[in-house]
C-alpha cells in the first residue's frame, strides 16, 4: 500500500503541475493579453481588428479550447505512465 501511495502522490504532483501550467497560460492569454497588455497589442492588427481587442473577444476562447485538448492529451499520457488509464 505504501508503494501505491507514493505512486499516487507522484501522479497527483504531476497532475497539479500540468494544471498549474495550463491555468497560467490561460491567465496570460485572457487577462494578460486581453486586459493588461491591451495597449501594446493594439498597435498590431489581425484581420482588420486590433490584436488586444481580438484577444479579449476571441483569442482567449480559442486558447481555452486548445488548452482543453492539450490537457486531455497530457492526462492520457500521464495516466498511461502511471498505469491508471481506463483502457
Amino acid at each position: 500500500m505504501a508503494k501505491d501511495s507514493g505512486k499516487m502522490k507522484a501522479y497527483w504532483k504531476k497532475n497539479l503541475k500540468t494544471l498549474f501550467f495550463l491555468l497560467l497560460i490561460w491567465f496570460l492569454v485572457s487577462f494578460g493579453f486581453g486586459i493588461l497588455w491591451v495597449e501594446e497589442l493594439d498597435s498590431i492588427r489581425l484581420g482588420g481588428y486590433k490584436l488586444g481587442f481580438w484577444f479579449a473577444q476571441q483569442g482567449s476562447i480559442y486558447a481555452f479550447v486548445v488548452l482543453i485538448f492539450v490537457y486531455v492529451y497530457r492526462m492520457n499520457k500521464l495516466d498511461k505512465e502511471f498505469d491508471v488509464n481506463e483502457e
